[in-house]
């Protein structure tokens, strides 16, 4: 079993396909942010939480997507009574996670779209709002970094900025040239705001390695938004089309695989921030033509 590595004094992380952090509260209790996908996630992680001598004291999750807080159930089932955390927002869809997948899909989600990688188990998740706060004996800053989410929190505990999924890492933007986003233009707003944080020695991304180096990540970020904006708006420019007629061929520009129904939907999401971003910027117009929402270049 892997220990938790350390990122700073009272702060570690368990490594994952998406990273959990452990705040110590200085009495042998810890504060979970972000439990991972599912079951086997958070079993690994609270044995590692126990090696260290640690006991969870509560949970903070960033955002609801199901990969933030599909593990709360079994934390939750070890630890009845846990308080559990996160932006009023997502708070309500991390109770009820079926508007994941209903939103996504815009009616009643198929089997297909019901999968943990959409749907994780519901959990009694309360609403905080931002600033300085003090939760599970740990005090620490939630900062607003809504836009991959609709409401999201990035934190800060001393001199460790864990990012969450505003900041993604080189290996995770590569891979995934359509980054999930609820909202693109905040989405990059969220990740700029980030950069000029003062006293940050390390910053943890939701999804990838730690770094010493802030103002590179935040580039990284910035710079793969921009080519996604970028390649939408190129494709628009092509000939219109309806976003599901974009998406396939945004895709292929981008090299993207699509194999899942649920990557299907996520990616059709992305595709629409970025198309509304260019509404609001007047480079592109929709309307309605034989039935169907039809984008095009402003003329």
């Amino acid at each position: 079993m892997s220990a938790l590595e350390r990122l700073g004094p009272g702060v570690r992380v368990w490594p994952g396909a998406v990273n959990s952090v452990v705040a110590e509260d200085g009495q042998g209790g810890a504060l979970l942010i972000d439990t991972g996908l599912d079951e086997s996630h958070a079993r690994k992680l609270l044995r590692a939480v126990e090696a260290a001598g640690l006991q969870p004291t509560a949970i903070l999750n960033t955002h609801s997507h199901a990969d933030h807080h599909g593990g709360n159930a079994f934390v939750l089932k070890r630890f009845p009574g846990l308080p559990v955390y996160a932006p009023p927002l997502e708070a309500a869809i991390i109770n009820h996670p079926l508007l994941e997948p209903l939103g996504l899909f815009g009616a009643s989600p198929p089997p297909e779209l019901r999968t943990k990688f959409l749907l994780a188990p519901a959990s009694p998740a309360q609403g905080i709002g931002p600033g300085p706060q003090t939760l599970g004996g740990v005090e620490l800053e939630l900062l607003p970094v809504p836009g991959h989410a609709a409401e999201m929190y990035a934190l800060r505990l001393g001199e460790v900025l864990y990012a969450a999924d505003a900041l993604f890492g080189p290996e995770a933007l590569n891979k995934h040239p359509l980054t999930f986003c609820a909202d693109s233009a905040a989405q990059k707003a969220s990740a700029a705001s980030l950069r000029d944080l003062e006293d940050v020695r390390v910053v943890l991304p939701g999804h990838g390695a730690p770094t010493a180096d802030l103002p590179a990540l935040v580039g990284a970020n910035l710079a793969a938004y921009e080519r996604t904006t970028a390649a939408v708006l190129a494709t628009v420019q092509e000939a219109p089309g309806s976003v599901d007629d974009l998406l396939a061929r945004v895709s292929r520009r981008l090299g993207v695989q699509t194999g899942s129904p649920a990557a299907v939907v996520l990616n059709r999401a992305v595709v629409s921030a970025h198309l509304a971003e260019l509404l609001a910027q007047g480079q592109a117009a929709c309307a309605v033509e034989d039935h169907r929402l039809v984008f095009r270049v402003r003329p």
